[in-house]
């Protein structure tokens, strides 16, 4: 696909355009972060005071929301070439890094969603030569673990991995991974509080929801490389275009999407 026909896709398929998430989601996300929310504070460490009008005109620039002050509920959007133009940007970054055969670190709150775009991007570049950071599974948090499949990191719970916005997994994860003496990720691809903590101190990539505003004020502030602007909870297939879009503009167009997908290979 090219740009446009991509961003037509994204549209149709409700990855952009019309989302699901409510404009009354999007301006009660906007005050909690500001508030210091522990769910939507996503770790980000802002170094400058940022104000509701600030982050809601920041989100209209880099995701698309209304700009309509009085929208106040119903309906609200995601540009789909605002999208777009951030995963040409991603794929660079990406694509220089693996090519460098970087230590990339790949970690989702959002299992049932981002699980297969983060895996099939670890699996094609592992393919390529670039390293998988790989950490020592069964950490604690909460009342479950931190375990690792197909490359990617997240939260795992009575059985079920878990969606979660805390970047208290990711300070673990580095942590362990200082204390075992492993060295740091050169690159770190995730979402949520993954990349939000990450960001701080390792370049970073993420994927983000028009209700994130923190990755996207992290984006802002020069933290966070790349913020996605995409919804990031519809069936995992239908992001098949986006992954080999991503692919190809990586200089990783051989690996197809399809067999780039997890098949049954666990992360030790």
């Amino acid at each position: 696909m090219n740009p446009t026909e991509l961003a037509r896709y994204l549209d149709s398929v409700l990855i952009t355009g019309n989302v699901a998430t409510p404009r009354q989601d999007n301006l009660r996300h906007i005050r909690l972060f500001l508030d210091g929310d522990e769910n939507l504070e996503f770790g980000v460490r802002t170094t400058r005071e940022w104000t509701y009008d600030d982050v809601f005109d920041l989100m209209c620039e880099r995701v698309g929301i209304s700009a309509d002050r009085f929208l106040e509920s119903g309906q609200d959007s995601i540009d789909s070439f605002k999208c777009v133009a951030a995963l040409d940007r991603f794929a660079e970054r990406f694509g220089a890094a693996v090519r460098a055969r970087q230590r990339i670190l790949f970690a989702t709150g959002h299992p049932a969603g981002l699980l297969p775009v983060h895996a099939a991007l670890a699996e094609a570049a592992r393919q390529a030569g670039a390293e998988v950071v790989e950490v020592p599974e069964g950490k604690r948090f909460r009342q479950g673990d931190i375990r690792q499949l197909f490359g990617v990191l997240m939260w795992h719970q009575h059985g079920n991995l878990m969606h979660t916005h805390s970047p208290e997994p990711m300070m673990l994860s580095l942590e362990l991974l200082r204390d075992r003496g492993l060295p740091a990720p050169d690159l770190v691809v995730a979402d949520h509080g993954w990349a939000g903590y990450a960001a701080n101190s390792i370049p970073a990539l993420g994927f983000a929801d028009c209700n994130d505003p923190g990755l996207f004020v992290s984006e802002a502030e020069g933290h966070l490389e790349v913020a996605v602007p995409l919804d990031d909870n519809v069936c995992p297939s239908l992001y098949i275009p986006l992954i080999e879009y991503v692919l190809r503009g990586a200089g990783l167009g051989q690996f197809q999407a399809d067999s780039a997908q997890p098949a049954g290979r666990l992360a030790s």
